[in-house]
């Protein structure tokens, strides 16, 4: 598929007045794009669309588990831009540490919802202005998608879904001329991982066991290069930082021989009992 030039062309970003989602507007209008700056909160949209330059973003508040609402944030997006040419689904939360048993029904449910339905909503309202358009999806997953999520299985599960979710949307849309690319990140200096991870130290003793380079985070504007570099390329993967390429090729090999070791490791075990007698406890998902 030929690349996509971004200058004059319209975006729609999910999870936009912040971290991972405004550095990709930023590096989106650097491209001589206009783009709709989606979020829950409208004061925080406004103040990010104004950081982005009068006339390049618009500010529109939206609920990513409301269907009506992102209709109506692509329809004014149309309407006030002219249309949709990219869609970055990015919009996600996490949640506290926890087994799936210890881990709260509506915490569970919440992440799935925000996460993987949030991005079918996204993109299931922007998709008519996509094909005719011959434009491209960006569906956000993580490096989750392939490894175990213990501690955070509805945030593993939803981004597994994402990946299968974005895979099928890059080969049903080639007919009409249009491209879909899954990105999976690791760890990105975000607010989201700040909460979920520096805050907890449950998740620093269960990352213990991860290899340090696998662990190096990236600060969001890299994330936001990457994405929009991929939406140029049409790539079908864009995976951050690099290193994780190499263990999501090979996870076909690798995952069963770290589950089983997993399940054998004692200081792996030691923290999931930790994280099962959470059980109970108020699980508050972080964004």
């Amino acid at each position: 598929m030929a690349s996509f030039d971004l200058s004059g062309k319209t975006a729609l970003v999910t999870g936009a007045a912040r971290g991972i989602g405004f550095a990709t507007c930023e590096r989106l209008v650097a491209r001589g794009a206009r783009v709709a700056v989606i979020d829950l909160d409208q004061e925080a949209c406004d103040a990010a669309a104004a950081r982005l330059g009068e006339g390049r973003a618009i500010g529109i508040a939206a609920d990513v588990t409301d269907r009506g609402s992102m209709q109506q944030a692509v329809a004014r997006t149309v309407e006030e831009l002219g249309g949709v040419d990219v869609v970055v689904a990015n919009a996600g939360i996490a949640h506290k540490g926890a087994t799936f048993r210890a881990l709260g029904t509506e915490t569970f449910d919440r992440v799935i919802d925000v996460n993987l339905m949030g991005v079918v909503r996204t993109v299931e309202a922007a998709l008519p202005q996509i094909v005719a358009r011959r434009g491209h999806v960006v569906v956000v997953a993580s490096v989750y998608a392939f490894v175990n999520g213990i501690g955070t299985t509805p945030y593993a599960m939803s981004k597994a879904g994402v990946e299968q979710f974005g895979r099928a949307l890059r080969v049903e849309l080639a007919q009409h001329g249009a491209g879909a690319s899954v990105a999976y990140f690791g760890f990105i200096d975000t607010e989201m991982v700040h909460k979920a991870l520096d805050a907890d130290p449950l998740a620093e003793r269960l990352l213990a066991a991860v290899p340090k380079p696998f662990l190096k985070r990236l600060p969001p504007k890299e994330a936001g290069e990457g994405i929009v570099r991929g939406i140029e390329r049409r790539q079908p993967r864009i995976i951050y930082p690099r290193r994780w390429t190499a263990y999501s090729v090979a996870r076909g090999i690798v995952n069963p021989l770290l589950d089983t070791l997993m399940v054998r490791d004692a200081k792996t075990q030691a923290v999931l009992r930790d994280l099962d007698a959470r059980a109970g406890e108020e699980q508050q998902t972080t964004a």
